[in-house]
């Protein structure tokens, strides 16, 4: 999963696996932001699904560390995660990672996992593999 800001502040970027381009240094200004919890999802999809070692899967969230700045899960996220589960029937952790774009000052979050288009705090979820790219995801693209 992956961020898109609303501004162009904080460190660098990675595009998507097979998406031009290369990661860039932390200096430079970005779009992209992730949660922390993202790189463990990382790790175990890796490691799992992917049947990389495990020191294969830790080389590749250091480097996509390295890449992104990352949303630390704070109070906020936790609160925002908890009301997600309560009123729109989210998972916790999926809550969690709705909670750190929003806490982050994301507009877009992108997942295969969540309902294209839920909004919630300003970030709308999308599917960054759907047929009809949402327009922020194109712009983040180009």
């Amino acid at each position: 999963m992956s961020y898109t800001r609303t501004t162009s502040e904080g460190g660098a970027g990675h595009q998507y696996p097979g998406v031009r381009g290369r990661r860039q240094r932390r200096s430079e200004k970005s779009k992209r932001a992730g949660p922390v919890q993202t790189l463990g999802e990382l790790f175990q999809l890796l490691v799992r699904k992917v049947n990389r070692t495990p020191a294969q899967a830790r080389s590749a969230i250091l480097s996509w560390r390295d890449a992104f700045p990352l949303i630390e899960t704070s109070e906020t996220v936790i609160v925002g995660a908890a009301e997600l589960a309560a009123t729109h029937r989210f998972s916790f952790w999926d809550g969690v990672v709705l909670a750190s774009a929003a806490e982050g000052g994301c507009r877009l979050l992108l997942s295969e996992d969540l309902q294209e288009g839920f909004t919630w705090n300003s970030v709308t979820v999308t599917n960054p593999f759907g047929v009809s790219p949402h327009p922020l995801l194109t712009d983040l693209l180009q």
